[in-house]
């Protein structure tokens, strides 16, 4: 599969909005972990790391971020900033984030639970690894 934005259930409500995750039908794996990026000081990045086997999906629960990906052979760049829609990121996408806004929260969702030997940190590797 490929990266890519994903639109979620949005519920209107006068009384405030509800925006719905379910994992293997939003998105295409079942949650085993959750975590949250927030008070990134200005100018600073997150990430810089792939997965082999581990597959994400971010959300910008509130303010804006993007998320750089790479496949080895082309660069993106996703911009974030609503909560109703994320971003699928299947293994072996090299990654990280910036641009962070003031007071953003950045949520991911993952199919595993960590796992130190799952990551490549090592940008030139990463490029042996996924082209061979």
């Amino acid at each position: 599969m490929e990266a890519s934005i994903v639109q979620l259930k949005k519920i209107l409500d006068p009384r405030g909005n509800l925006s719905i995750i379910e994992g293997e039908m939003d998105i295409p794996f079942t949650i085993q972990r959750a975590y949250w990026i927030y008070d990134v000081p200005g100018g600073e990045t997150r990430g810089g790391h792939a997965y082999k086997t581990l597959h994400e999906f971010i959300v910008a629960l509130s303010g804006s971020f993007d998320v750089v990906l790479n496949n080895g052979e082309q660069e993106t760049r996703y911009h974030l900033n609503r909560s109703y829609y994320g971003l699928y990121v299947p293994q072996m996408y090299w990654r990280h984030m910036e641009n962070f806004s003031t007071n953003s929260v950045a949520l991911i969702l993952a199919n595993q639970e960590y796992d130190e030997g799952d990551y490549i940190r090592d940008f030139d590797k990463f490029k042996e690894v996924v082209n061979g």
